[in-house]
């Protein structure tokens, strides 16, 4: 959603007609997820994927369809349909599409959310195909839906934390969750560090870095991270919410930055808290967290020495073995 939502608030605001398919379900080797989106105009320019290409222009042309005569369709595609080889899925995979005219009134709320969690459902067949609720700020409903209906989706809404087709009172829905993209904080501004921020926006997370040595945090060198901050980590963290989608990498090799910045972290909720050091000095480290009245019990949070094991060497192979330790604990969905 948030990838091509720029692109699709764009074509909007210049009047074009956009029609949107999202990934319902998905079996095997389909290689994208539930709740992935494209969205098409009907001058057939594209943002987005649902398939990673092998479905994309079956999709679209339903897609195309679906502005033509203002309906939604459920598309199935994989190795029991008798198009299969066409749409590329003879490899076993097998994916069902929702597409539909882009509901703009839905599109544009969800534009407007501040709070960065918020879940919609979309119901996908029968006779309100296609109605949607958003709970966000405020309430949507695209059409009316008896109470009795809408507390059934509620409930949905506020027990489900992952996207996910389901039946609801004999209703298929589709519920999606949706999340701000991941946040990586970054603590001291070295070789290793302008490494890592790239691979994190690579794959689409906010970078945020914290360095007081102002030589080393610069825009010339960070030029596209979200924030840059020369205070020490426990004043900068401060204003910043360390919740769950935040990772946190600690590259300075200095007490005096290291520290505050794990005192601030590790009783907090973030995800990840990974440290570049050597063993032996980690052990030292702990000492002085002890000292600190740190309680040793979180102390296991710490990835030390930071990154998976595949013998890097150069900043850039360290920060390849980082953001790969980071995406294992992101989709293992652990804090430890």
């Amino acid at each position: 959603m948030f990838d091509i939502l720029e692109t699709v608030n764009l074509w909007l605001a210049a009047g074009k007609t956009v029609a949107l398919a999202t990934v319902v379900e998905t079996w095997g080797s389909a290689p994208r997820q539930g709740g992935a989106k494209m969205a098409v105009t009907s001058e057939m320019a594209m943002i987005g994927s649902v398939s990673g290409g092998c479905v994309e222009t079956a999709v679209v042309s339903e897609m195309l369809d679906s502005l033509e005569d203002n309906l939604p369709r459920l598309l199935h595609f994989g190795v029991s349909d008798d198009t299969a080889w066409d749409v590329g899925l003879a490899c076993g995979g097998q994916i069902t599409v929702y597409a539909e005219p882009l509901d703009v009134a839905w599109w544009r709320l969800i534009a407007q959310q501040v709070n960065p969690s918020f879940t919609t459902i979309t119901i996908l067949s029968g006779e309100r195909a296609g109605a949607k609720v958003l709970f966000g700020e405020t309430l949507h409903r695209s059409v009316s839906l008896p109470p009795d209906m809408l507390e059934h989706l509620t409930q949905a809404a506020q027990s489900t934390t992952t996207t996910t087709r389901t039946q609801i009172e004999g209703w298929d829905v589709l519920i999606e969750v949706f999340r701000r993209s991941p946040r990586l904080i970054i603590i001291g501004g070295a070789h290793v560090a302008m490494a890592l921020k790239q691979y994190a926006l690579i794959l689409g997370f906010r970078v945020l870095l914290i360095d007081p040595r102002k030589a080393f945090a610069t825009l010339e060198r960070f030029p596209d991270v979200e924030q840059i901050s020369h205070e020490y980590p426990d004043k900068a963290l401060q204003p910043i919410p360390l919740d769950r989608e935040t990772y946190v990498a600690i590259l300075t090799h200095d007490p005096k930055i290291d520290d505050p910045a794990l005192q601030t972290v590790l009783p907090s909720e973030v995800a990840y808290v990974g440290v570049l050091s050597s063993r032996r000095t980690h052990t030292k480290r702990l000492e002085r967290l002890t000292a600190l009245g740190i309680d040793s019990g979180l102390f296991s949070r710490i990835h030390t020495p930071i990154g998976i094991e595949i013998g890097a060497k150069s900043p850039e192979e360290i920060a390849l073995s980082i953001m790969a330790e980071i995406i294992a604990v992101k989709n293992k969905g652990t804090t430890s």
